[in-house]
Parts: structure tokens; C-alpha cells; sequence
């Protein structure tokens, strides 16, 4: 009687197991099993997928997009060239050690101006006569840039033009003038200008 029992209630939970593995089927009549499968695969292509489009460039401190991996050991000055690029080396070589990107080197611009001759300075390469500049703050431009540049007029001081060989006290009244005429005379040679007589 024992024995007979026993087997029945094995049939029993044969019995359940099968009718639980029907109803696993979902609304759509695809079972758990074969969704789970297909979610998995669909979870494993776009995996793959991901994993095969390269990744986005990464910004880098200053905020611009990463160049090219920096090599391990290798500062990104001496793995790119970087001529002309207007940043220290320094600064250059923190980029690629924080991002591990060395930058795209950048171009600094074109000064405005007529390229420098070499060897030869700006003053003796373009007439700078009435530049406010002096020589040699023109030069050192030229120098610094590669450009010598654009000539600069003054503007026109007020008061009548000087006569050439005559002083200004010579060639308009400045009687009342507060200024002495050493001053009056030394404003007209120096810009070419008498100025007007001041009360």
C-alpha cells in the first residue's frame, strides 16, 4: 500500500511539472525560455554592436576634442610635431598626461602686416614715417612675428601746421600764452604742429 502511494504521487508531479512547462507560454504564444533566449541575443548583438563602433572622442581638460592617444612614456611633443602651435610644451604635455590624448597641434594666426625680410628690419623694408611707434618697437614686432606691421598714423594734433625754418612763436601770436616759448617751440618740432595759443 505503501509502495502504491508512493507511486502516485510521483505521477502526480510528473503530471504538474508538465502542465507548468504549457502554461510558461506568454500572451504572444512564444514561452519564457525562447523570449529570455532572444533578449539575451538581442542583449548580446547590441553588445557586440557597441563594442565595434569606436568609441566618442573624449574632451580634454581645456574642454576641446582629444587628438591622438598619447604613447605610454612618450610626452605628446616628442610623438607629434607641434611647430608653429602657439601653446608651451608644457602645457601641451598636461593635456595629453590628464586626458591620455595628446591635442591636434594648432596654428596660430596670420599677424597683419607684410612677412619680414630676413635679415632685414621693418623700418628699412616699409615707410613708417608718421608711425607713433618708435624703430624699435617696430622692429621688435617684425622680430617677434614674422610681420612687419601695418603703419600707423598719428592723429593730427591741433594747431596750425609748422612752417619748415620757422619757430612758432615766430609764425603765430602767443601773447597771454601761459607756456613759455621754449615749450610753444618744442611742442611745433616735435609734431610738427604750433599749437593753439592757450589763455
Amino acid at each position: 500500500m505503501l509502495v502504491r502511494k508512493k507511486k502516485i504521487s510521483m505521477f502526480t508531479l510528473v503530471a504538474v511539472a508538465a502542465g507548468l512547462a504549457l502554461t510558461a507560454c506568454d500572451n504572444n504564444g512564444t514561452d519564457s525560455a525562447s523570449s529570455s533566449q532572444a533578449g539575451s541575443s538581442s542583449s548580446s548583438s547590441s553588445s557586440s554592436s557597441s563594442a565595434q563602433s569606436p568609441a566618442p572622442a573624449s574632451k580634454s581638460a581645456k574642454g576641446g576634442t582629444s587628438g591622438t592617444s598619447a604613447k605610454s612614456g612618450v610626452s605628446c611633443t616628442n610623438q607629434i610635431n607641434y611647430a608653429g602651435d602657439p601653446r608651451s610644451n608644457a602645457e601641451i604635455n598636461s593635456i595629453g598626461a590628464d586626458t591620455g590624448h595628446c591635442p591636434a597641434p594648432e596654428k596660430k594666426s596670420t599677424p597683419a602686416g607684410a612677412p619680414a625680410k630676413s635679415g632685414v628690419s621693418c623700418t628699412n623694408q616699409i615707410n613708417y614715417a608718421g608711425d607713433p611707434r618708435s624703430n624699435a618697437e617696430i622692429n621688435s614686432i617684425g622680430a617677434d612675428t614674422g610681420h612687419c606691421p601695418a603703419p600707423e598714423k598719428k592723429s593730427t594734433p591741433a594747431g596750425t601746421p609748422a612752417k619748415s625754418g620757422v619757430s612758432c612763436t615766430n609764425q603765430i601770436n602767443y601773447a597771454g600764452d601761459s607756456r613759455s616759448n621754449a615749450e610753444i617751440n618744442s611742442i611745433g618740432a616735435d609734431t610738427g604742429y604750433c599749437p593753439p595759443v592757450k589763455h
